[in-house]
């Protein structure tokens, strides 16, 4: 039977959407129980320092998102379904290879292979949606896909971190290995989308000219580097805030509880902020995440000027808690307002046959905030917020005393909020540059008017 797109504004999308984003459920949960843990893996399993962990970290997490725009285009040739069934194969064997391993190298080649597994499933399943709805329906097939992502999200996270308390963290990868699993099975038994082969790039020539016909977009591309620096700024949850926090406030504090914070908020206003700006131009809604996200760094370094616990309804709330619930809520608003209509505005410039390579180039913006925020975020942790073991013993003891409540911090802790400062800056300039681009792209469109 062939499944048809409504062709009304509708809620309603085919059997491959629902199953798609079913795996990508499992995919991200897989994703963000490791990521949100893989610093401290690398620090405590590894043994690397702020910095090298900051980096590896970070380039872990940037390839992930630049290899979709090659594995995209593959994926446009092999198909959707055996490209996610490959997908999810590597996914397994690479978190599995990840808590059994301990040394540097077999380390970085289970990682290497997460990357891989990882990078053919964005594509795939955005470019599953978008072959779903149609220019009606598809800011709305992107909300539910990017619901259904932070669900996912929220799941993992919510998952490892009583493995990472209880266990150690060397064992929250096996949970990543077995959720990926189970979206292997959802592939293999339940995922059979309607394809064209004849619409299937034909050789690698044309792939790599496919390739450079996209980066030629030039006002794609701009975007891409704009929307990089909110990238940057959300993605210390996973780069500098999980330190941030158990460095600051203790080891009792979850990091994990306070990143759940923002797919929570993503989960319950994705869909009706989509609705409410439907008929923005995909640049108005960017522009209004473009301009919150600052913020949220702002509300973050409040952390460190508050002093005492604060008192709310009665409750003594340790400062930490409250900013970095504030700042982390903002971050989920502005993504509301940001990635539907991103890739609303990504899947716009995709000709029939090309989905996964222009929605594995979309991605690129997360490639560069990944590679520059996490090494950056080592550099400032380093700088104002160190690791303890790393200080000498009378620091450590004065250190340990003051998470106990027992004295100040050391005077190495004094400045730890300058962290979001940086990238508050780093913020403001994406919202200049952003603020440039509608105003040159709206004097471009009249000009061709």
């Amino acid at each position: 039977m062939t499944e048809t797109i409504d062709a009304r504004p509708s809620w309603r999308f085919p059997r491959a959407f629902w199953t798609a984003n079913l795996a990508e459920l499992f995919e991200r949960a897989a994703y963000y129980g490791t990521f949100i843990a893989l610093r401290t893996y690398l620090l405590r399993v590894v043994h690397l320092d702020d910095v090298q962990a900051g980096t590896v970290a970070g380039l872990f997490g940037a390839l992930i998102y630049l290899f979709p725009f090659f594995s995209g285009a593959i994926a446009d040739r092999l198909g959707f379904r055996s490209s996610l069934m490959l997908a999810f194969g590597l996914l397994a064997a690479g978190y599995a290879a990840l808590g059994l391993v301990s040394t540097f190298w077999p380390v970085m080649g289970a990682l290497l292979l997460v990357v891989i597994g990882g990078s053919f499933v964005k594509p795939v399943i955005t470019g599953t949606a978008m072959k779903s709805s149609n220019d009606v329906n598809r800011a709305r097939a992107f909300s539910l896909f990017y619901m259904i992502v932070n669900i996912g999200a929220f799941t993992g996270k919510t998952i490892v971190a009583p493995i990472r308390i209880q266990m150690g963290v060397q064992n929250v990868p096996f949970f990543s290995a077995a959720a990926a699993l189970v979206g292997f099975l959802i592939v293999a038994f339940l995922f059979f989308p309607k394809e064209d082969p004849v619409a299937r790039p034909r050789s690698i020539g044309e792939t790599f000219r496919g390739m450079l016909t996209v980066m030629s977009n030039l006002r794609f591309t701009a975007l891409i580097f704009i929307t990089a620096g909110f990238w940057a700024i959300q993605g210390q949850l996973y780069a500098s805030m999980p330190d941030y926090v158990i460095r600051m406030a203790g080891e009792q504090y979850t990091p994990e509880w306070y990143a759940n914070v923002n797919p929570l908020v993503v989960v319950l206003f994705v869909a009706l902020i989509t609705q409410l700006v439907r008929k923005w131009k995909p640049e108005h809604s960017i522009l209004v995440a473009m301009t919150l996200i600052p913020l949220s760094a702002l509300a973050m370094s409040l952390s460190g000027r508050l002093g005492g616990n604060v008192n709310i309804a009665g409750m003594s709330v340790h400062p930490i808690t409250l900013m970095m619930v504030i700042g982390i809520a903002i971050q989920g608003l502005a993504e509301c307002f940001l990635s539907p209509k991103y890739l609303e505005f990504a899947s716009k410039q995709a000709p029939e046959g090309r989905e996964g390579l222009y929605l594995g180039y979309a991605h690129m913006n997360t490639f560069f905030a990944w590679l520059f925020g996490f090494v950056f975020a080592g550099f400032m942790l380093k700088a104002f917020c160190p690791d303890p073991s790393t200080m000498p013993a009378e620091v450590q003891a004065q250190h340990a005393a003051a998470l106990a409540g027992a004295g100040p911090m050391p005077a190495a802790y004094a400045h730890a909020h300058y962290l979001w400062y940086a990238f508050a800056g780093v913020g403001l300039v994406s919202l200049i540059a952003m603020v440039v681009f509608i105003a040159v792209t709206s004097r471009s469109r009249a000009r061709t008017a």
